[in-house]
């Protein structure tokens, strides 16, 4: 069988201490770019570390997919670090340090006491126990939300939500006033060889969540661009994974009012925390139209007005 580890994994290439990666159409989140979910994973599978860890990346350009990249290693700081580039440019610097406290910044222990999620969960957050559970926040939110739950646009070839990627996650997230949420069950394509759930899900469900959180608080499409994941533990296959991140706690940059910062957790089946990260979305004024074009031939428009009201007709 076909493993989203082993297309991983036949995508780089050592070439004498550094590497060329080629990206499987199938890693592919918006049209022409790879999923920022998909790099991280690369990063960790070449770093090799054992949970708890932190993997990061900044993408300063999307990714091209099906191109050989230059991918350049090394060490610093006790870290593994990554320079992905095309020949001219560099697209992502990346990062994988071995973390043996979750609760450093972007752990689930830490996210409990920032103050973003404080502010987003209200007074439920603000009593909560800096050693309770993330997820009971987040659940206390979601009790108190009045709003009704809408799913979000699915699109046919994107490794998070394509319908038609045979590789993909077909991960379906919806929101209401309070979150955006989704439970997703891993395939049989998602087991290492290990047992354990395949990496790339985890950082892929957390970059699609923050994706969609950036664009119901801008209304703009865009990317993400500052990646940091902390993963807490090796998640065993086959238990269902939740990843949720409250919307109030979405914040704009005070420096430049393009980027957000978003907070986005995943729970295993019983409520732990099993990896958390901050990601920054960056929204690009006039991308949604074309994303929208592309997802009305397989979305019912109101879904995609609640998102991307400027780019949707009324009577679309």
């Amino acid at each position: 069988m076909v493993t989203i580890d082993s297309v991983l994994r036949r995508s780089l290439v050592d070439r004498g201490g550094d590497f060329v990666l080629t990206l499987d159409p199938a890693f592919q989140g918006l049209p022409d770019a790879a999923h920022g979910g998909s790099v991280l994973a690369a990063f960790d599978a070449l770093a090799g570390l054992a949970a708890p860890r932190d993997v990061s990346g900044v993408y300063k350009k999307r990714v091209p997919l099906a191109t050989p990249l230059r991918l350049v290693t090394g060490r610093a700081n006790g870290a593994r670090t990554f320079v992905l580039s095309d020949g001219d440019s560099v697209l992502v610097d990346g990062r994988v340090r071995a973390t043996a406290d979750a609760s450093r910044a972007g752990g689930a222990a830490s996210l409990l006491r920032d103050p973003w999620l404080l502010r987003g969960g209200e007074r439920g957050a603000r009593e909560a126990s800096a050693t309770g559970s993330l997820a009971c926040v987040v659940e206390e939110e979601t009790r108190r939300s009045a709003g009704l739950s809408h799913p979000l646009p699915v699109s046919r070839t994107c490794f998070a939500c394509g319908v038609d990627n045979p590789l993909g996650l077909r991960a379906r997230l919806a929101f209401d006033d309070a979150e955006v949420r989704g439970t997703w069950q891993p395939r049989e394509a998602f087991r290492t060889a290990e047992g354990a759930l395949a990496t790339a899900a985890v950082t892929t469900l957390l970059d699609e969540t923050a994706f969609w959180l950036g664009a119901l608080a801008t209304g703009e499409s865009g990317m993400t661009t500052d990646l940091r994941v902390t993963l807490h533990a090796s998640v065993p296959f086959g238990a269902a994974l939740t990843v949720r991140g409250a919307r109030a706690a979405v914040r704009a940059n005070p420096d430049d009012g393009r980027y957000w910062d978003t907070a986005v957790v995943a729970t295993s089946e019983d409520g732990r925390p099993v990896a958390a990260a901050r990601i920054t979305f960056v929204a690009v004024r006039g991308a949604a139209r074309r994303l929208v074009g592309g997802l009305l031939a397989m979305n019912d428009p109101g879904l995609l007005r609640r998102v991307f009201p400027a780019y949707t007709r009324p009577d679309a």
